[in-house]
């Protein structure tokens, strides 16, 4: 099996030895970097990086712009670590693109198991799997996704998002099994980091939005019109 490479930044040498050795325990190849300015020049120089574990806080440049930087050439799923546990750090990090949100301090077999998550639907597969409805494709294999034969750009969670609407039609999803599933884990934070990916998402889909019906009180159904 090829090898999968992980980038782990954060200024805290001993934070970082405690995700690179649950991580290496489990079969990844790890490379580390102190600073924003390493993380990205690290990247550039290792563009089969799998997945980023990015700090917030950090010094010359912080986990923000460092999202930004890599988001302007790269897709690569990105899990961002921070002290904070401000709601709005939250959906900044969303709308930077980010995947995952983890609060410190954190347990490690968590914060692999949603590495392992990430990894698994992220595109590697080996048979293609393909999703559509109303004129949505979904091609789950090559992490694409087209309306009326264009292809569309999603962040890597308002694809899960979508393929879990697909996959669910006509059924009403309350945000709870949304969370849970999408996300992955249980999930404690504020039902509104759902409601902020459907907007973007049907904005997205343009008049195809349109199928993703709201259920007042509850969460979502997707239904071709």
């Amino acid at each position: 099996m090829q090898e999968i490479k992980i980038m782990v930044v954060d200024d805290e040498s001993r934070m970082r030895k405690l995700v690179r050795d649950f991580l290496v325990r489990e079969g990844y190849k790890v490379i580390e970097a102190a600073d924003g300015e390493e993380a990205v020049d690290l990247f550039y120089e290792n563009r089969d990086v799998a997945l980023i574990i990015l700090d917030v806080m950090m010094p010359k440049m912080d986990g923000w712009q460092t999202c930004r930087e890599i988001r302007e050439e790269s897709k690569v799923p990105i899990i961002m670590l921070t002290a904070k546990g401000d709601e709005q750090d939250e959906l900044k990090g969303f709308e930077l693109g980010v995947d995952e949100y983890i609060s410190k301090p954190f347990s490690p077999k968590i914060l692999v198991a949603r590495v392992e998550a990430i990894l698994r639907r992220s595109g590697k597969v080996e048979e293609e799997e393909l999703l559509s409805a109303g004129g949505i494709e979904i091609n789950k294999t090559a992490h694409e996704v087209s309306v009326d034969g264009k292809k569309i750009e999603l962040s890597f969670k308002e694809f899960e998002l979508l393929s879990y609407f697909l996959e669910n039609q006509g059924i009403a999803l309350s945000r709870e099994k949304i969370l849970n599933h999408v996300w992955n884990y249980d999930y404690f934070g504020d039902a509104r980091t759902i409601d902020t990916h459907v907007k973007k998402l049907r904005s997205k889909l343009g008049e195809k939005g349109e199928m993703i019906h709201t259920i007042w009180g509850m969460g979502y159904k997707f239904e071709v019109q």
